[in-house]
């Protein structure tokens, strides 16, 4: 089996280990997104799939923009059997798909239909989700609109953030993607068509889609803390300037305040899942209220609220997003 592998973020490096651990399986090309500057340094650095692919000694590493005709030229000089795509970041046109013979299946990250799209984790978050998951699927015109091979669940718990999820998603996602795609490839499964009136959409978030509304209801803005971990991160405005939200608690009860407004928690431990953790400052919300855990002031470190208050007496008694 001749694999072309589709990927580039953390999230692909599990399914690209997966692809290189099969026994009569070749990875005879991997695709990824060109190196870019990342860090203070602003050096250009490899995806991670690229590094593993070096790593593993894979002697054609392809990083195109945008997949064109030339790419497409290059991967059927392989005689590929199967391609394999996580979150590689390009459009792939039809004349690629129809290189290979076994079709293109694509490992991602949430029970399809539902979420569909680029934030499906953090979606799924947002929504209050029980369980997510990561569905292998075939790979047509229509973002990930495709038929579905197999699924696998994960459980969502109350402290997940996008990043931790993904992770966990990332290995359920590989691991089903080893035992499916030997059966694929030698004709041993079918796939089977979504409900379109069961789907759900994902779009690419932005920086903006993290900023908070507390007239929302506490448990919705502490899904979207978690949910935009590690980014876009969730944030307010405090004197003036951004005050991003690492980590926060939503608490029941209303508080006799208009949305915003900053109280001084009762010191009380908040739950069992946060051993140590109390209510040093409470957010009032549309409904209930919230308890931040961990904030940043633009230029400084993220910093635990018992910290940030000991260096910001006027915190308590102010009103954010103003």
């Amino acid at each position: 089996m001749r694999i072309v592998f589709f990927g580039s973020p953390d999230y692909a490096v599990p399914s690209l280990r997966a692809c290189l651990a099969l026994p009569d399986a070749e990875v005879v090309a991997v695709v990824t997104q060109p190196d870019r500057p990342r860090g203070r340094s602003g050096a250009a650095l490899p995806t991670p799939v690229k590094a593993l692919a070096v790593e593993a000694g894979i002697r054609t590493v392809l990083q195109p923009e945008r997949i064109r005709r030339d790419t497409a030229e290059v991967i059927a000089g392989f005689r590929p059997d199967v391609g394999v795509v996580a979150a590689s970041g390009h459009i792939l046109p039809t004349y690629l798909l129809a290189l290979f013979p076994r079709r293109v299946l694509n490992v991602h990250a949430s029970l399809l239909p539902r979420h569909r799209g680029a934030s499906a984790v953090a979606s799924a978050i947002l929504a209050g989700d029980a369980e997510t998951g990561a569905s292998i699927m075939e790979v047509v015109r229509e973002v990930d609109a495709g038929p579905v091979v197999a699924q696998t669940r994960v459980p969502i718990g109350p402290l997940d953030t996008t990043g931790a999820l993904t992770t966990r998603i990332a290995e359920a996602g590989a691991e089903l993607l080893a035992d499916v795609l030997p059966r694929w490839a030698a004709g041993e499964l079918t796939s089977t068509p979504q409900d379109a009136s069961l789907a759900t959409f994902a779009p690419k978030l932005s920086k903006e889609d993290g900023r908070i509304d507390w007239s929302r209801p506490a448990a919705e803005i502490d899904r979207a803390v978690r949910a935009f971990q590690p980014w876009p991160t969730a944030f307010t405005t405090y004197g003036g300037a951004p005050l991003t939200v690492h980590a926060s608690w939503p608490l029941e009860g209303d508080l006799d305040a208009p949305p915003g407004t900053v109280f001084a928690g009762d010191g009380r431990p908040l739950t069992p899942l946060l051993p140590g953790r109390a209510a040093r400052a409470v957010v009032s919300c549309g409904e209930g209220s919230i308890a931040l855990l961990e904030v940043q002031r633009p230029g400084k470190r993220a910093t635990s609220i018992e910290a940030y208050l000991n260096g910001d007496r006027a915190f308590i008694g102010s009103h954010l997003g103003a």
